[in-house]
């Protein structure tokens, strides 16, 4: 006889066959459902658009005293592109095997924790526990190409302004091991563009100050650091990979024909920043690489995002203070984890999320998705997520909610 689906199960599944994908996710189904669990949740909801069919849906439940910072569970609806001839199972069709692991784009990265939220506090509603803080649900859009139109966006109305958030959980990722990862930071990001002119001519000849000599120097510079940093995490077994700054040469442009010396060359460079380097030692030693490969070799930072209004790096600071005793929200959510028996390893975030323009604002946020005994499968192929590990996640939530929305302080 076959085993009855939990109602929890089924709604992470259909979440996961809506297809939010990039770079054409259809927000409008993702919306009309989220406002139908915004209903049977009992919570107020409006969609918010700051920029136009980039829909944010907010949830709110209101606490008993709604003067008090609130706490916002923030997860994002987009997932990032398929090719579904890598898959075992249709990517958006929730497939379910005999172990109870569940296929789809999206399982790990994030709609498992958007409807853990939400059904951590169906339950807790459903029990009558009542909350001091009030707590606002957020489903932003666009995460997975940069937030610009998404959370970047939304920080800066009165809208979000008078949510009051004074501490937020968002995306981490799965642990393969028994413990569950928390990351209390992330790396930042920089997207360096350089430019290299040199003297122009005839292919044949020996030319001086070419472009392609700067662009070696250049290169070889960004990625002599590159092995520098690899070989420090390869040595230090208790380095992660958020602990050193990656790295990697994307972008290469430049030449007209074959016998053709160029006036420029260009390279470009995907860099993460450690909080332990920071970017602006980081940008001396571009400007230190720049000047040894020539007085007229120049660099730009492009944003994360393309399309953005915005060409300037990140400068935002990265860290929530998870030490014991010095932050009060740090201290409720890791003793709720101890109450739920979990282990924590603290770690700072090696790519992206929307914790850094919560974190720019000065609100403290860690990024947290409680999955255990799970391979690290965002972004890839067969991606997915068993269901037992998913209902461990929304027990987990419904005493770490509590903990975090009756926080006295």
């Amino acid at each position: 006889m076959a085993q009855i689906e939990h109602p929890a199960v089924t709604n992470f599944r259909n979440y996961i066959r809506i297809k939010t994908v990039q770079p054409n996710p259809d927000y409008a189904s993702c919306t009309k459902f989220l406002e139908g669990q915004a209903k049977e949740l009992g919570a107020d909801c409006q969609v918010v658009e700051c920029v136009p069919g980039k829909p944010i849906v907010l949830m709110t439940v209101v606490g008993q005293d709604p003067d008090l910072p609130s706490l916002l569970l923030n997860s994002h609806t987009d997932v990032v592109p398929v090719f579904p001839e890598h898959w075992k199972y249709d990517p958006f069709s929730a497939h379910k095997d005999e172990k109870g692991d569940i296929y789809g784009r999206g399982t790990q990265d994030m709609k498992c924790v958007g409807i853990q939220y939400l059904e951590a506090l169906k339950y807790l509603k459903k029990e009558g526990h009542k909350f001091l803080r009030t707590i606002h649900l957020s489903f932003m859009p666009d995460e997975e190409i940069g937030g610009i139109d998404g959370m970047a966006e939304f920080i800066e109305t009165d809208i979000f302004k008078k949510l009051k958030v004074g501490f937020a959980l968002d995306e981490g990722y799965a642990n393969p091991t028994e413990k569950y990862t928390v990351f209390y930071g992330e790396r930042t990001v920089l997207w360096v563009y350089v430019k290299c002119p040199g003297q122009p001519g005839h292919g044949s000849q020996f030319l001086p100050n070419t472009a392609g000599e700067k662009l070696q120097r250049v290169i070889n510079s960004f990625l002599n650091f590159r092995s520098q940093q690899k070989q420090l995490l390869k040595e230090d077994k208790d380095l992660n990979l958020g602990d050193v700054t990656s790295v990697n040469l994307t972008m290469l442009q430049g030449g007209v024909q074959f016998n053709v010396v160029p006036s420029e060359l260009c390279v470009g460079f995907d860099v993460r920043v450690t909080p332990t380097i920071g970017e602006n030692k980081f940008e001396d030693m571009i400007k230190s690489w720049c000047k040894e490969a020539g007085d007229d070799v120049t660099y730009e930072f492009k944003h994360i995002a393309p399309g953005s209004h915005s060409e300037s790096k990140d400068e935002y600071p990265n860290l929530t203070c998870v030490e014991d005793g010095k932050n009060p929200w740090w201290d409720a959510f890791s003793q709720a984890c101890k109450d739920e028996g979990i282990k924590l390893v603290k770690q700072i975030f090696p790519a992206a999320t929307d914790c850094r323009f919560l974190r720019k604002v000065n609100i403290p946020a860690l990024g947290f998705s409680p999955m255990n005994k799970t391979p690290i499968l965002l972004h890839h192929h067969n991606e997915f997520l068993n269901e037992k590990i998913f209902m461990r996640g929304v027990e987990i939530y419904t005493t770490i909610i509590p903990t975090l929305a009756n926080l006295k302080i």
